[in-house]
C-alpha cells in the first residue's frame, strides 16, 4: 500500500520519531510503513489519520 506519510511529515517538519511518539509506535515502525514494508493495522491507520487531521483515504492509497 502506498502512502503520503513522508510528504506529510516534511510539510510539518516532523521527524519519524516525532510521528512515532504522536501515534504510539516505534520510529522503526514509521519507517517500515513509509517504505511500504509494513501495512498499518486499521486502528493505527485511523490514529495516523487523526494526527494529520485527514481521512485515511487521503494518506493511504491503493497500488
Amino acid at each position: 500500500m502506498k502512502n503520503r506519510l513522508k510528504v506529510l511529515r516534511a510539510e510539518r517538519d516532523w521527524s519519524q520519531q516525532d510521528l512515532a511518539e504522536r501515534v504510539g509506535v516505534s520510529r522503526q515502525s514509521v519507517n517500515a510503513i513509509e517504505t511500504g514494508k509494513y501495512d498499518p493495522s486499521l486502528p493505527l491507520a485511523f490514529t495516523i489519520a487523526d494526527v494529520f487531521g485527514m481521512a485515511i483515504e487521503e494518506i493511504f492509497l491503493r497500488e
